[in-house]
């Protein structure tokens, strides 16, 4: 598994699924072509890429460069890498049969092709020593932002506070917060916050 400092944008929760068996890194899905008219989205990934950088791993199909395109509109290039899986034509196990232009996407390549592509566009894993107290679940609940009665009210403080997406999943969450802040930070945030 490669740790990237990068944030990973992908289509879907299948592409999602699939680089999440290789690399330790938030990945965040577009989710299609919803992200045209998602702001909060736009302004989540604009945020992403001025602070950590995006690696964009969009497929090789007619809408991966659509969706590619939009997101290289939204952000200046020097804080995006573009990396680009080959053309394999193929179909992925879920289907029952090829895409349109029947190419593999993200989700159907095998990992030493997605390492391939990433070596290639010159990422390269993140190298730490350096041991950090990350945020957990057991946080979460503790502040009472998951597992109680006030928790959805606290969490959507917490993500207006943060200028998060508020759709966010608690899993979700914790890797936004772990690559963002300090656990130091963490608990400021929380004491402004009163939780």
């Amino acid at each position: 598994m490669i740790k990237l400092s990068q944030a990973v944008i992908v289509e879907g929760k299948y592409d999602q699924i699939r680089l999440s068996g290789v690399l330790d890194a938030l990945i965040v899905t577009t989710e299609g072509f919803s992200l045209f008219k998602n702001k909060e989205k736009q302004k989540f990934l604009r945020r992403l890429a001025k602070e950590k950088g995006i690696i964009v791993l969009t497929d090789s199909d007619s809408a991966g460069f659509l969706i590619r395109n939009f997101i290289s509109s939204l952000i200046p290039g020097e804080q995006i890498v573009n990396v680009y899986i080959p053309d394999i034509y193929g179909k992925e196990k879920r289907k029952e049969k090829p895409s349109a232009e029947g190419k593999l996407g993200v989700e159907g390549v095998s990992e030493d092709i997605i390492l391939k592509a990433l070596e290639k566009a010159g990422v390269t894993a993140e190298k730490s020593s350096e041991k950090k107290r990350l945020i957990t679940n057991i946080d979460l609940f503790e502040h009472g932002l998951s597992g109680r009665p006030n928790s959805k009210e606290n969490r959507k403080r917490l993500f207006e506070r943060l200028e998060l997406p508020e759709r966010l999943s608690t899993s979700s969450l914790i890797k936004i917060l772990n690559s963002f802040i300090t656990y130091d930070e963490f608990e400021n945030v929380l004491k402004e916050l009163n939780l």
